[in-house]
């Protein structure tokens, strides 16, 4: 399996695209989404998914993780083809996708060349709880950096003298004020000022 292909783009179309690897020019099939990032780059780096048939190999190209994912996750839908998840693809962008999934937007599918109602609902019905799952992963990976990041500023904090139940309430103010963005350093910066 090609896991990615990393190297000059000697052909774009909203298509496909030719990758120059070391002299060898692999035929990459794309999707518009990943075609919209391509479009100004003379390099480049595309992860693949390599479909083999009888009568032919197709390699399809994705700029990032996450669309080559939601593909492969499209293609074992019954009746989806790797044309017909390229062209969703085209059509949302991968978080377009997966909201469509989530919501139960069958519309939003139907309005996709050669995905009818049946269709729509079937990519509803198989993805639906993987979409869910990989998005609570997400989430959780997310907390436990968040949760990370508060640990290190209170333990910064309290070595610098001040005491851990006063840093613990104020770093706690200054995340819930910030929505959950935030870094170590910005975070004592934070604190400290209010302490000042």
């Amino acid at each position: 399996m090609i896991a990615y292909l990393e190297g000059k783009l000697s052909f774009k179309s909203p298509t496909h695209v030719y990758i120059d690897v070391g002299g060898i020019a692999y035929d990459v099939q794309v999707s518009l989404n990943t075609f919209g990032h391509l479009e100004a780059l003379d390099e480049v780096k595309l992860y693949t998914h390599l479909i083999v048939r009888e009568d032919a190999h197709y390699l399809f190209g994705f700029f990032d993780l996450e669309e080559k994912d939601l593909f492969a996750k499209l293609i074992s839908v019954s009746g989806i083809g790797p044309n017909t998840a390229r062209v969703i693809l085209s059509y949302m962008t991968p978080p377009e996708t997966k909201s469509a999934i989530l919501s139960d937007n069958v519309v939003a599918f139907k309005k996709v060349k050669g995905v009818g109602p049946k269709t729509a609902q079937r990519i509803i019905l198989d993805l639906k709880d993987k979409i869910a799952k990989d998005s609570l992963h997400v989430m959780a990976t997310q907390n436990n950096a968040n949760e990370s990041i508060r640990e290190e500023a209170i333990s910064a904090l309290v070595s610098l003298g001040f005491q851990k139940s006063q840093v613990n309430k104020l770093v706690d103010k200054v995340i819930s004020e910030n929505s959950g963005d935030y870094q170590v350093e910005t975070l004592i910066k934070s604190v400290l000022r209010q302490l000042s």
